[in-house]
């Protein structure tokens, strides 16, 4: 079995036609025809059922198919792994993260990249979610990972970068913006905007579980599923919500809850940090750390 044969078996798979797919690799049908059945005598039996119009996969195929995905996907990374290592032209590092990481912490820190590492490109791949983020890893996306914590079961290299602090955005004007911090109870009477990045903490989503604590059940406004919504729709007043400090711009009021909420970003993979992966969790662990309060 060849990394040749998956790569035409995924191509057919996605143009769902060996017609489609002998164009888009640039080789003869029958070409095409003869690679996709000696895999399938590899593996024993038929992967793709041939229809007068198109393919589909059989259960066989269904089951092939992720580890095709991911062998292909692990080859690609490899080579630019390898050239960003080196430092070669041509080389990329893709790195995955959340939403608000990257629109909050990661632009400086690729115009410094762009910098001091011009023959390596970034690839960003962004997530709403810290479970499609886990998921996005799992499945070989990205060869580093920036997030609130590695996926259940990660046991590759893991590293703190920096606490971040959450705070409680509210609309321009409010009465308790210039309080500085305040108790969350103090907080009862309010609609919450949440957000689809909220932690969740004991198997229940954070604010409902803080606020059960300080004594009152949070009453939803609006669910949004990015941060930067949940940002704009607070300062133009239609409720509060909390996110990092490093998501909230200028324009925006805040107050801190006493006692401060914070939790630690770290940067994980699957592999050993070496090369660009190490020197880019390096340089975003000095900028966060420079930031801190």
């Amino acid at each position: 079995m060849s990394l040749r044969q998956m790569e035409y078996f995924l191509t057919v798979v996605e143009a769902e036609s060996f017609t489609r797919a002998a164009d888009s690799l640039h080789v003869t049908q029958p070409a095409l025809s003869h690679q996709i059945k000696a895999l399938e005598r590899r593996v024993g039996g038929e992967l793709l059922e041939r229809l007068p119009r198109g393919i589909r996969l059989t259960p066989m195929g269904r089951a092939f198919l992720p580890h095709a995905e991911l062998a292909v996907r692990s080859a690609v990374q490899a080579e630019r792994a390898a050239r960003a290592a080196a430092g070669a032209e041509g080389g990329e590092l893709h790195l995955a993260t959340v939403h608000a990481v990257a629109f909050g912490v990661l632009p400086p820190v690729f115009t410094r990249w762009g910098r001091e590492h011009p023959g390596v490109r970034l690839v960003l791949h962004e997530y709403a979610r810290g479970e499609d983020l886990d998921d996005a890893m799992e499945r070989g996306v990205a060869d580093l990972a920036i997030g609130h914590r590695p996926p259940p079961g990660h046991n590759g290299p893991l590293r703190r970068l920096f606490e971040e602090q959450v705070v409680v955005v509210l609309p321009q004007g409010d009465p308790l913006a210039d309080r500085g911090a305040v108790p969350l109870a103090a907080l009862a009477d309010r609609e919450w905007i949440r957000c689809a990045m909220e932690p969740v903490v004991e198997g229940r989503p954070f604010i409902e579980l803080a606020c059960e604590r300080a004594g009152f059940t949070p009453r939803t406004a609006v669910h949004t599923e990015h941060t930067s919504t949940a940002v704009a729709m607070a300062a133009a007043g239609a409720g509060i919500t909390c996110v990092p400090s490093y998501a909230v711009p200028p324009n925006c009021a805040t107050v801190s809850v006493d006692p401060s909420w914070h939790r630690p970003l770290y940067a994980f993979a699957r592999v050993p940090l070496t090369g660009a992966a190490a020197a880019f969790v390096d340089l975003l662990a000095a900028a966060g750390n420079a930031d801190a309060p």
